[in-house]
This record gives C-alpha cells, sequence and structure tokens, in this order.
C-alpha cells in the first residue's frame, strides 16, 4: 500500500471516472486503474463497485477513503512542516472563497498577492459555507474567506473587515432619505438570494431580529445581486447589498442606495483554517495582503454583527 495507491483512490471516488481521476492525478486511465486494482488485490477487498454507473463506493470502500483521507493529508503535512521551519511562503495552498464575498474581494488582493509571493500555488474555489467548513474539516482545502462566526471549535477565524448591509430601493429615490432603521424594511418587497447563501440568512436574521412573528413571506430569490438590482430597477422590490457590492453602482444606481443608522448591520468576513493547519506562513501572508488593501476601501467599526447561520 503507497500514498500514491490512495490518493488515486481519493480521485477515482470524487470524480467517480476513471478517466477524469487520472486526469486529476495526471496519469493515464490504465495506470491509475491498475494501481488500484493492484490495492484491491492486495487488502482482498473491492473499494469500488464498478457495475454501478457511475462508479460507486463499496461499504468496505467508504471506510477506507474516510482513512485515506486522514493518511493522505497527514503525509502532505511533514512538507508543511518543513516550510514553516525555513520560514518558505510557497507550494500549493487551496482556498474557498463564499459566492457573496468572491466577486468584489477576490479583485482586489488577488493580484498584489501573486506578485508578492510568486512561489504560492493558489487554487482558489468558490463554495458555499457548508462546503467550506466540511472541506476544512476534511482537508481538502487549507483556508477560506467567509462571513463569521461559525461557531465550530474546530475552525479558527482572524477577522478581515466588517461589511455593512446597504439598502437598494429605487422605489424611494426621489423622496428625502435620512437614515434606515431595520424596522424600516419593507418585507414584504425584500428581494433575496436563493438558498444556499449565507448572506440570506444573515438577511433573515436580521428582519427576525426586529420582529416577533417567525412568519416569512419572501417570495422571489435570484442567484446573483447584480440580478436583485435590475428587478428592483423595475419596480419588484427592495434588496440588500455588501457594501463592496455598491462601489461600481452606476451614478444613477447610487441614488437608490439607503445606508442604515449606527450600530449599521453588517456581516463580518474573516479568514478561516482547521486550529491545526500548519501553512500558517502562507495565512499570515494573505490576512496582510487583504488587510492592506481592504482598509483603503472599506472602514467600518460602528456595526452589529448578524450571524451567517441558519435562522434558529
Amino acid at each position: 500500500m503507497t500514498i500514491t495507491q490512495l490518493k488515486y483512490v481519493l480521485a477515482v471516488a470524487q470524480y467517480q471516472n476513471f478517466t477524469k481521476a487520472a486526469n486529476k492525478v495526471f496519469v493515464t486511465q490504465p495506470t491509475l486503474s491498475m494501481q488500484i486494482q493492484k490495492l484491491e488485490d492486495e487488502l482482498d477487498v473491492q473499494i469500488f463497485d464498478r457495475t454501478k454507473k457511475p462508479i460507486e463506493l463499496t461499504e468496505t470502500g467508504k471506510k477506507i477513503v474516510q482513512q485515506a483521507h486522514n493518511i493522505v493529508n497527514e503525509s502532505d503535512r511533514i512538507q508543511d512542516i518543513v516550510d514553516q521551519e525555513k520560514g518558505f511562503i510557497g507550494g500549493e495552498f487551496k482556498i474557498g472563497v463564499i459566492p457573496t464575498v468572491m466577486p468584489t474581494l477576490l479583485p482586489m488582493f488577488l493580484t498584489n498577492f501573486v506578485n508578492k509571493y510568486p512561489k504560492v500555488r493558489l487554487r482558489i474555489e468558490e463554495l458555499t459555507t457548508d462546503n467550506i467548513i466540511e472541506g476544512l474539516l476534511e482537508g481538502s482545502i487549507d483556508a477560506a474567506i467567509a462571513a463569521t462566526p461559525l461557531q465550530n471549535d474546530m475552525i479558527k477565524e482572524r477577522v478581515l473587515y466588517y461589511e455593512p448591509f446597504v439598502c437598494y430601493d429605487p422605489r424611494n429615490a426621489s423622496t428625502e432619505k435620512g437614515k434606515l432603521k431595520v424596522e424600516d424594511i419593507d418585507i414584504d418587497a425584500l428581494l433575496l438570494l436563493e438558498d444556499g447563501h449565507c448572506f440570506k440568512d444573515s438577511i433573515l436574521n436580521l428582519c427576525k431580529s426586529s420582529r416577533d412573528s417567525d412568519e416569512e413571506r419572501f417570495t422571489l430569490e435570484s442567484g446573483s445581486f447584480e440580478t436583485l438590482i435590475k428587478l428592483s430597477d423595475e419596480g419588484l422590490g427592495m434588496t440588500l447589498l455588501p457594501y463592496l457590492n455598491t462601489l461600481d453602482l452606476s451614478d444613477n444606481r447610487m441614488k437608490n442606495l439607503r445606508y442604515f443608522e449606527e450600530p449599521s448591520p453588517a456581516r463580518e468576513i474573516s479568514l478561516i483554517y482547521h486550529k491545526s493547519e500548519l501553512k500558517m506562513q502562507i495565512i499570515d501572508a494573505l490576512q496582510a495582503v487583504i488587510a492592506g488593501v481592504v482598509k483603503g476601501a472599506i472602514a467600518f467599526s460602528n456595526v452589529q454583527i448578524i450571524s451567517p447561520l441558519g435562522k434558529k
């Protein structure tokens, strides 16, 4: 049994296809199949049920894959230990970013980071918060940028910035616009992101905190803020945006923004990682670069953090 064979098993378990798995680990499909067959013969068990389409793990195979994750992750940590001792900032670093942060934050820091640390091979993937937590716990990603707090004892959080919510409401563009109160939100006209976005959960928690009723009256949902803005422009309602999403709006759309009175409801955006993570030199570098570029664009302190966790 070798680490390489276990990596091949994990690839097939992920893609449920030998050809796709072989491409992932940069070997030919016959080589991958031969090594997995060799491992199965050595263990005298069947890891995959090849009669199923797509390929499925056997019950024994599921247990083997779970342990293989641990073995492969621990073997990778040997190089991490060496890099940390040498102060080397380089190597592959896999990071997940939630969808409502990816399009605004990534362009702000990525070029700076790549230029400053050319030996780091960033692998960035857009993931939901649930998938990020799963990835950190199983070791498939090294770190993530997500809304916090997550209240998970296995995950460390480093706050990067606080991002207020801003109301976008074309219906009130021509009226006198003072500071908005949470109870001023028109729930019946509120447009939200679709399920799976933690920003939606934050908004639901925000609205629930100002009302006694648990009734949800939100009916129109979308997958992107741009779509929500366009729907609002068509007179279909109002929406709430993260502050960074308002910076590139046109002058005409800027007139439709209303800001909350302080302390402004906001989300906390953090760099998060498993408490046993060893690539701390890269995490430190990421935090420094992001903090350096964000502080010029967003600097709010008098805020009320709204939980990204689902409604209780």
